[in-house]
């Protein structure tokens, strides 16, 4: 069982490299979030902290929620998964409950994930049982530790990096292999995709159609003075993106890929002597019901809509509309010099 787990998963969450364009090449992950996920449960159970039989309790919107479930199917963990009536679909529901997970629903009446209402649910279970294991995705630094590897991988598929491209959710990710990526390339330019009406870079919290990135509460794990330039991606830019995508490169991946590759794809144009990576990290599946399906697009408000094809430049942080694409220079500060920045406007 430990050696199938081993070999099973590693392959799960290790990436494709994709060749995009002449500067421009995409680390395409089967499920990303195995890497953070089997790290942390690996250092959890080394240190006595996981034993066979304990529970794991996570607040999820996605992807890592499925990582845990299929890890703790294999290795004999119970799991609880907490998440709003606004981030799951019945049979993504049905495929986590499949795999032995016990599914918490909060409600979400204003579509913006209430990540606060998720976390005090969680707080709960923790109160009752104490013993319970929680990963704590947003605030450990286990997360961005676990992606040592996609920067080797990186490296040694593209040798020079100039830019590194990726979405933020927990932060993990980005800022895990951006600073690794650093230490090699200090003046590679880090380029965080975010989505309108998260708080992660500044934005007021509201209603998110796209998922897989953004956030309703700020994660430990976001390092903001790693990052050059913010961008974010309206939701239907990134519908119409995934679909790009599987059209013209035969990659088969959801939308929060797809904002990244669009994203990267402009900056590579952008900069013609430049290396530029993308990080890509969930596949299509889930997806093929709404954003794959004509007719669930067609049922949206004002599809089809034009694609911006580059992004509007920003000076104050203000969100923008679904069909929008927008960035801002962040020049590796901390969120309160932005903030304060802003305010002298």
């Amino acid at each position: 069982m430990v050696a199938l787990d081993a070999d099973y998963f590693r392959e799960l969450e290790t990436p494709r490299i994709a060749v995009l364009s002449d500067n421009l090449v995409a680390a395409v992950f089967p499920l990303m979030k195995l890497m953070p996920a089997r790290y942390i449960l690996d250092r959890a159970a080394a240190d006595g902290s996981l034993r066979p039989g304990h529970r794991i309790v996570e607040s999820t919107s996605g992807t890592f929620g499925m990582a845990l479930a299929l890890l703790a199917a294999a290795r004999g963990y119970r799991l609880t998964l907490v998440t709003a009536s606004s981030l799951i679909d019945a049979k993504y529901r049905a495929r986590l409950e499949g795999s032995g997970a016990r599914m918490i629903v909060t409600e979400d009446p204003d579509g913006n994930g209430d990540q606060m209402r998720r976390l005090q649910e969680l707080q709960r279970i923790r109160s009752e049982e104490p013993h319970c294991f929680w990963p704590r995705q947003y605030d450990n630094p286990q997360n961005a530790l676990s992606y040592a590897g996609l920067a080797e991988t990186l490296v040694r598929s593209m040798g020079r990096i100039d830019c590194l491209v990726g979405c933020v959710g927990s932060g993990g990710s980005l800022c895990g292999t951006g600073a690794f990526l650093r230490m090699i390339f200090p003046q590679m330019s880090i380029i965080a995709v975010d989505t309108h009406r998260s708080i992660l870079f500044g934005q007021p919290v509201g209603r998110r159609l796209l998922r897989g990135l953004g956030n309703s509460v700020l994660p430990a794990n976001l390092d903001h003075e790693l990052v050059d330039e913010v961008h974010w991606v309206g939701a239907y830019p990134a519908f119409r993106g995934a679909r790009d995508l599987l059209r013209e490169h035969g990659i088969f991946q959801g939308p929060t890929s797809a904002a990244a590759a669009l994203v990267a794809r402009w900056t590579a144009d952008n900069r013609p002597g430049a290396r530029v990576a993308v990080i890509m990290p969930d596949e299509g599946h889930r997806y093929a019901d709404t954003v794959f399906d004509d007719a669930w697009l067609a049922s949206l408000p004002g599809w089809p809509s034009a694609s911006p094809s580059k992004p509007r430049m920003l000076t104050t942080l203000e969100p923008a509309s679904e069909t929008e694409w927008t960035r801002f220079a962040w020049a590796r500060r901390s969120l309160d010099q932005v903030r304060q920045a802003q305010s002298m406007h």
